[in-house]
């Protein structure tokens, strides 16, 4: 929220000590009470002659494209001038917006405006031009660059006097970012409270003022009888004159704050809200039929909003109501069919209480914020309405001779924030300092509680709150500690770091994830961190069928994107996403991985058991907590995409295929010291003949391979892209570090190719191999597969490089071609392989 330092000052009970205090200190103080100051702009700088002019002459330059006036202004009375007329000067113009008549701001040469503009007498346009009329912008108000900043005519304002004092150009605004719950900070009477308590200064609450009672209604109003809206008042102010001009004090605040300048019902409403927090809404009651009804608004209704667009509404959206449908979207924007116009005499105006989960949806829903909507979602105080209205009724009468109608409509009443009890010395124990007696029961009555201080039942002094109405969040005595320590001050709170205890270091699995994660990274892949929410689109995309396990998934009800709402149960989405947006930004081989926890409901889950806060739970909390409470297994994930090995001047590259997503997973075993069994199995989103199961003592702990077309195509992926992902936690963790074997005996290398059917799986070969060669079989790699007609039809042939040893003898020759044998034996026997010759 911006805030002119002019306007803070002016509700404060200053003492001497801080007559003179600035922008500075008072950002400062802020700070100290925990409210965030984003940035502190001083107006200006503006020097030299800068003054109010009255507009005596307006010629037109017709000669030129564009409209350009040569106007005559006066900037002195008469006595200023040769035989008493008033003193001139010339200005060229290309702004429309003002007449003869009007009261402007001139920059006279050798006046300095913001960012070193300087002005000059020149020519220009055929014309010399001696200064310049200002618009808003041009003076550092704001930025407004619509037209000529005119200033109201009244009788305290004339030609000669000096604009930079009269326009308060030598204020600053201070921009302020308060938490979402201080939602009464959102107003110059939150900010003005909280700069007192900073300062220890008086208050002058400009809430605090005489509301007459209602004589009567002032229009009929019908509420829906839930939290939708629990207070809902209106005010009629009839004979207004439509060309009442806003007074200057109100536009200025309003072109501060980067509130435009409407007209003067429209601006008094926004002044108000900026004054108290509470928004209001003016309607033109000629156009209103009938009386008013807070509802729901009906599927299908559309409902033209001030900005011109027709919004078709939804049934959780509330809408205010008359006879002729919605005339306002509550809480956001009203409607243009009621809206104030330029001939509107007869205003009505309108302030409530809506609940802010309500107004937040529909802002969301409708991408409709507004100044309004933003208040009403960090809560307004429900005692405000008949205030603000009739702040906003006197200052239509006091600047636009309205009449007050004695009606007024205030339906609700909102309940009061209840007291709350603690003890005395909490905030002393909460801070470790002993405060001053009395400290606490003044720092709660300087933010409007009002307190009884009483004892408990064993004797102890104690104090109760009752919150002022604009603090509802005062709820638990934590919160009145929390304001206690504020206003005392967070940095008078001693800091004394505790002892680091000795630790065990990490954990066993804690040490394995990061080996892994150093092991993938040293391979070429690149760590990410995706999004860990998935859309339910995501699994027909994937090709899961309709009862796989994977879309069994836990929705989360307040998801960061709405068309995110489940937590994963695998880890590939969010990394094919990623891999997605990475190949759209240019990258062509992309090689991603991501070691984190997926989400797995449990099919009896129990129901969550409310656990109190008060001490540390039970161990049959614990147990009930952790049997409500889905898996969340670690997976570690890999996806491949384009060339695992670049080209360059060595060569062509490599396409990553589905072998690098096996080796990934083979890297992940060999940091783990687990031996991962490689075999052929069928399961989405892998292609059916691509696709690896990873298993650990028989085990399955994952799959691996090239994705399936259709699921390549739905993502919209590079083709032939490879995906592994295996479950962490279902490896068996291995502490002991296994010790290298150094033989000091020779080994016998020796090659054999066999012959087999297209179906039978290399892995399945290579497990019968080496169980067939027995102990002397010290290591098995296949390093050649062929397939032609020399092998005949359905046939290939698969070459294995085989070496063996003896660990207490050099083997001889006939050993280890009898281990051989022995192994080919073994493979012709299961799987009818043959020698190739």
């Amino acid at each position: 929220m911006r805030i002119p330092v002019s306007w803070l000052v002016q509700q404060l009970e200053l003492t001497e000590d801080h007559r003179d205090i600035g922008a500075a200190e008072i950002a400062e103080a802020f700070i100290r009470v925990g409210i965030e100051v984003e940035s502190v702009d001083p107006l200006g700088p503006v020097t030299g002659p800068v003054v109010v002019g009255r507009v005596a002459q307006i010629e037109e330059l017709t000669e030129f494209k564009k409209p350009i006036r040569y106007c005559t202004v006066e900037i002195g009375d008469s006595e200023d001038g040769e035989d008493g007329a008033p003193l001139t000067t010339q200005v060229v113009c290309g702004a429309t917006n003002f007449v003869e008549g009007d009261l402007v701001v001139v920059a006279l040469p050798g006046a300095v405006l913001p960012g070193d503009f300087v002005i000059s007498e020149r020519k220009t346009y055929g014309k010399v031009s001696r200064g310049m009329i200002c618009a808003a912008d041009e003076l550092g108000l704001g930025d407004d660059h619509s037209g000529i900043l005119v200033l109201p005519v009244d009788d305290e304002t004339a030609p000669g006097d000096d604009a930079i004092e009269l326009l308060g150009l030598t204020d600053s605004v201070i921009e302020l970012a308060p938490t979402p719950d201080r939602g009464y900070c959102l107003s110059m009477r939150g900010l003005a409270r909280e700069l007192a308590c900073a300062l220890d200064l008086g208050f002058a609450d400009p809430a605090a003022m005489d509301v007459p009672a209602a004589e009567a209604r002032a229009i009929a109003v019908t509420l829906p009888g839930d939290e939708t809206c629990t207070r809902f008042a209106v005010r009629r102010v009839t004979g207004v004159d439509p060309t009442a001009p806003t007074p200057w004090f109100i536009r200025r605040t309003l072109m501060l704050a980067g509130v435009r300048s409407i007209s003067l019902a429209v601006d008094v409403t926004n002044f108000v809200m900026l004054e108290l927090g509470q928004p209001m809404h003016a309607f033109d009651t000629a156009r209103v039929r009938g009386g008013l009804t807070v509802r729901r608004a009906v599927a299908g209704e559309k409902l033209v909003t001030l900005d011109d667009v027709e919004r078709v509404l939804d049934p959780d959206d509330v809408v205010i109501s008359d006879d002729s449908g919605p005339i306002s979207l509550a809480g956001v924007m009203g409607g243009a069919s009621t809206e104030v116009r330029a001939d509107s005499s007869d205003i009505l105006l309108e302030a409530a209480i809506w609940d802010p989960a309500t107004i937040a949806r529909t802002v969301r829903r409708h991408k409709l914020p507004s100044e309004a909507s933003r208040r009403y979602e960090r809560v307004v105080d429900p005692a405000l309405p008949p205030v603000a209205l009739e702040r906003a009724a006197r200052l239509l009468r006091q600047y636009g001779e309205g009449s007050i109608q004695p009606g007024r409509t205030d339906e609700g009443t909102p309940q009061a924030p209840a007291p709350v009890t603690m003890a005395m010395n909490l905030p002393d124990r909460v801070a470790g300092i002993n405060y001053a007696r009395g400290v606490t029961a003044a720092r709660l009555q300087q933010i409007g509680c009002r307190v009884e201080v009483g004892a408990a039942e064993d004797g102890t002094p104690e104090v109760t709150a009752y919150p002022p109405s604009w603090r509802g969040d005062l709820s638990q005595p934590a919160d009145l500690v929390e304001e206690v320590l504020r206003l005392q001050g967070y940095e008078t709170i001693p800091s004394v770091l505790p002892a680091a205890p000795p630790g065990r270091g990490l954990s066993p699995a804690q040490r394995r994830r990061r080996h892994v994660s150093r092991a993938l990274a040293e391979q070429g892949h690149v760590e990410v961190l995706p999004f860990p929410f998935v859309a339910p689109t995501v699994w027909d995309a994937l090709g899961l069928a309709a009862d796989d396990v994977r879309r069994r998934t836990v929705p989360v009800r307040n998801p960061l994107e709405s068309d995110r709402d489940q937590l994963a149960t695998t880890l590939l989405p969010g990394l094919l996403d990623t891999l997605a947006r990475n190949v759209s930004r240019g990258a062509r081989d992309v090689s991603l991985f991501h070691i984190g926890q997926v989400v797995l409901p449990r099919a009896d889950a129990a129901e969550v058991p409310e656990v109190p806060v008060t001490g540390r739970p039970t161990d049959e909390q614990f147990a009930q907590l952790s049997a409500a409470l889905p898996a969340q297994p670690t997976h570690v994930a890999v996806v491949l995409a384009g060339n695992r090995q670049r080209a360059g001047w060595w060569g062509a590259g490599e396409q990553a295929s589905w072998a690098d997503a096996v080796q990934a997973a083979q890297v992940v075993a060999q940091v783990a010291r687990v031996e991962l069994t490689v075999s052929a199995d069928v399961l989405a989103p892998w292609h059916p003949g691509r696709c690896a199961r990873l298993s650990v003592g028989g085990f399955p702990v994952g799959h691996a391979g090239e994705l399936h077309p259709n699921v390549v195509e739905a993502l919209g992926l590079p083709k032939r892209t490879c995906a592994m992902e295996l479950d962490l936690d279902l490896l068996p963790l291995r502490e002991r570090k296994v010790v290298p074997v150094v033989s000091p005996y020779p080994p016998v290398l020796l090659d054999v190719a066999l012959v087999v059917d297209d179906e039978v799986p290399a892995a399945e070969l290579t497990e019968t191999l080496r169980g067939g060669g027995g102990e002397l079989l010290e290591e098995l790699g296949l390093f050649d597969v062929f397939s032609g007609t020399q092998v005949g039809e359905g046939k290939r042939s698969l070459a294995y490089s085989l070496r063996f040893r003896a660990q207490d003898r050099t083997l001889t020759v006939e050993e280890a071609t009898a281990a051989r044998d022995a192994a080919v034996a073994a493979a012709a026997a299961k799987h009818g392989a043959a020698l190739r010759g």
